[in-house]
């Protein structure tokens, strides 16, 4: 067959895309290997917001009585918790094979990789080879657990993410190593059921990534909640001891030994650039990525790269948005298209983790503007003040506010508490408008809310606290 594009990857940058182009008149292929909606929507995003709702509703129970009811005897029936998310992610992956149907998107079902310029070969899983050509070529094969050399994941002692969503049975103990997103996730999923979790990172604290601040909360949360929490850490070793696992943990201070029933490692992710011929047309790679310029265009003209295996925030949403300018771009050049789309800001993504309590960030961390020369006004306010988390019985985090202190421009943002991934939108919309801090306070927040906090944090970076 000949289409105009063929995308090799079905992930939330490869189906999104694949959609964009086929409204912009451009007949379209999508090629899977697996499942439709890829990790995102099968083994990842949704069906670990459906484990840790689950975890959200034993914590509920374990402390109902916060709340005046009395709940009798309950347990955790994990096979029960497994089978709704798996559940949830057959759903969500049923709907992308809808909206493939919807806009006449063709599914081919295999392994797809360069054959030649202009070319895709796909290998079905009974070994038949078909080509088709396309005009332009979209990789979007996303990533995998990242692996260490002395950290095999065998799926039995030392598990991925994957496997932590579909264990056969609930460790007892668990060692959960990095304390990214997946880590942090996983450690609070588990924990709430009722497995002892201890956490070894690497660097200095947990959530490395966020504003320092958002760390040193998360980790006196978690401590509290009874989570084990090693920094300045690394498992050095891991061998099967019995029916568990015995690691070897190099501190600070010296060698450690630790027993659990199975290792989590959530040390990152490794971009799937291999076996795509990328080498046998020349496309240009960098540190395990593949090189791209603003619109996704690699060294080698018709073909394009987005998402997990080029440079940038390996979040679905920025694949998605990836996806989106690429096949705009292209279809403006088609002149199937008015405008040249805008050129993605990735210092205005949204990073949000779903642990419990709930890290959302924009933007410069107060480190970062304080080192790129800006002067800041910097405004906290706990939620603790909050009429809406004191009524939920959520008043653990905080909500801090980045500005710059001589023109007032919102530098970032950075939550932790209840549900706060639902309310980062208002700092990246209010940072892509250019809003200012009296932009802001003019606006009227809707009482009483856990959003309303980031107009009460700004009040105390400009001295104009009414609730603290």
């Amino acid at each position: 067959m000949a289409y105009d594009v063929i995308v090799i990857g079905s992930g939330p940058g490869g189906y999104v895309a694949a959609i964009r182009a086929s409204q912009l008149g451009l007949k379209t292929a999508v090629v899977e290997r697996e499942s439709l909606g890829g990790i995102c929507l099968n083994w990842g995003c949704i069906p670990t917001k459906a484990l840790l709702k689950s975890a959200q509703v034993a914590e509920y129970i374990q402390h109902s009585k916060d709340y005046g009811i009395t709940v009798g005897d309950s347990s955790v029936d994990f096979g029960a918790v497994i089978k709704r998310s798996r559940g949830a992610a057959d759903k969500m992956s049923k709907g992308v094979q809808f909206l493939m149907k919807k806009n006449k998107i063709d599914v081919l079902m295999g392994n797809g990789k360069l054959k030649a310029k202009g070319q895709v070969e796909v290998t079905d899983k009974d070994g038949k080879v078909a080509v088709h050509e396309a005009k332009h070529v979209l990789l979007a094969t996303g990533a995998r657990s990242r692996e260490l050399p002395n950290l095999k994941i065998d799926g039995k002692t030392v598990i991925g993410y994957r496997e932590a969503m579909n264990l056969p049975k609930q460790p007892k103990s668990m060692i959960v190593v990095g304390s990214g997103a997946i880590g942090v996730e996983f450690a609070y999923f588990y924990h709430s059921l009722g497995t002892k979790v201890t956490i070894v990172e690497f660097m200095p604290r947990i959530v490395p990534v966020e504003d320092e601040d958002i760390s040193k909360e998360l980790e006196k949360i978690y401590k509290k909640k009874g989570i084990e929490i090693m920094t300045n850490a690394s498992v050095e070793a891991v061998e099967k001891k019995g029916d568990g696992v015995k690691a070897k943990v190099k501190t600070a201070t010296g060698e450690v030994f630790l027993e659990a029933d199975v290792v989590l490692s959530a040390i990152g992710i490794t971009a799937n650039i291999e076996n795509l011929g990328l080498e046998a047309l020349g496309v240009k790679t960098d540190k395990g990525k593949v090189v791209v310029d603003a619109y996704y265009q690699t060294n080698v003209p018709g073909i394009y790269a987005f998402g997990d295996m080029v440079p940038g925030q390996a979040l679905a949403h920025v694949a998605s948005k990836e996806g989106i300018v690429c096949v705009e771009a292209i279809a403006y050049n088609e002149k199937k298209y008015a405008h040249k789309p805008t050129p993605i800001n990735y210092n205005n993504v949204p990073g949000c983790t779903f642990c419990a309590p709930e890290i959302a960030s924009v933007g410069y961390t107060e480190k970062q503007a304080k080192e790129a020369g800006y002067e800041v006004k910097v405004g906290k306010f706990p939620f603790t003040a909050s009429g809406k988390a004191v009524g939920a019985g959520a008043t653990e985090g905080f909500v801090k506010v980045i500005f710059d202190a001589k023109y007032g421009e919102w530098l970032g943002t950075h939550m932790i508490g209840a549900n706060v991934t639902e309310a980062i939108e208002q700092t990246v919309t209010a940072r892509t408008l250019e809003t200012t801090w009296q932009e802001v306070l003019n606006s009227i927040h809707p009482h009483p809310t856990m959003s309303e906090s980031v107009k009460d944090a700004i009040e105390v970076a400009y001295g104009e606290a009414i609730h603290l």
